[in-house]
């Protein structure tokens, strides 16, 4: 059984335009009168519409988490069909694994959701901040002559390098207890707790990436300060001056800002400032060099 769209709102209790709005926030062309949509189609604007007279969430918040539901599914979907294309899943074992998929989908949800509910209720929140903000440092990890190494490679030496790359990158930040925010081929933008977390992390990532011959080298910058955490992305001066840092670090090196360094243990971790260097957007910037102390064990 297909429907169109004014089926679709109608059976759903909605407009036209809003059902309109709310495909094109999962990402989704206008059906323009065709038959294209399902009786599934009708379930999930049902519960959507029943939220919002409700009122657990208004309309625009209820386009939000749809348009972060539409973009996070289309990544991974495209993820998912690509990996067991290359793997040359057959089409049965390509069924059995949507079913199985799905499951873990729902468990790797709830135990995010657990975790990003932590996050938000911690911090940030006793020092009064909005709850869309929250005191963290920013990590950048971009591949050093990504762009000219990328031209002289073919369409799969180039998939396999970046996959490697940005599946290495996430193991160590997660392993340090950081977040991976986004990838963009050949860098990663991560996020930690604390200075000395994002810093543990930094050193870990030109440790790993730096003793791979297989890899490029790697240059990290490390910024600490108020980030605006809005649909699974972050914003503010410290992901900026992260990315501003990491153009003037030397490969395999890692350079942080002037509030990391004055929050990370003297103890642990040796600092050097550099000559100032302009910085768009922030003016002249002192970069400063970070290395474990010599008797200070990793992590």
């Amino acid at each position: 059984m297909t429907l169109t769209s004014r089926e679709v709102a109608a059976a759903a209790g909605m407009t036209l335009a809003q059902v309109r709005r709310l495909w094109r926030a999962l990402g989704f062309a206008d059906a323009r009168g065709e038959a294209t949509f399902t009786p599934a189609d009708v379930e999930a604007l049902s519960v959507v519409n029943e939220l919002v007279h409700e009122r657990v969430v208004d309309e625009e918040t209820a386009l939000q988490l749809t348009r972060a539901l539409g973009r996070t599914m289309s990544r991974l979907a495209e993820w998912q069909v690509s990996t067991l294309a290359e793997a040359g899943a057959p089409r049965r074992a390509s069924e059995r694994s949507q079913v199985a998929f799905e499951q873990l989908l729902v468990y790797a949800w709830r135990r995010h959701l657990e975790a990003a509910t932590a996050r938000h209720g911690g911090e940030g929140a006793e020092a009064g901040l909005d709850r869309q903000t929250a005191t963290q440092t920013v990590g950048f990890a971009d591949l050093v002559g990504f762009t000219s190494l990328s031209n002289g490679l073919g369409t799969d030496e180039l998939a396999s390098l970046v996959e490697a790359f940005e599946s290495r990158c996430s193991d160590l930040v997660a392993a340090g207890g950081g977040r991976v925010v986004k990838t963009l081929g050949d860098s990663v933008l991560f996020l930690a707790a604390t200075p000395a977390g994002g810093t543990e992390i930094a050193l870990a990532v030109v440790e790993t990436i730096g003793a791979d011959p297989v890899l490029p080298d790697v240059r990290l910058g490390l910024a600490t300060g108020p980030v605006v955490l809005r649909m699974g992305d972050a914003f503010g001066p410290p992901v900026n001056l992260a990315a501003r840092l990491t153009a003037v670090a030397r490969r395999n090196h890692v350079i942080i800002d002037a509030t990391t360094a004055r929050l990370l243990s003297t103890e642990s971790y040796v600092t050097r400032v550099l000559p100032p260097r302009p910085m768009h957007g922030f003016g002249d910037v002192e970069p400063i060099t970070v290395r474990r102390h010599w008797n200070a064990p990793p992590g």
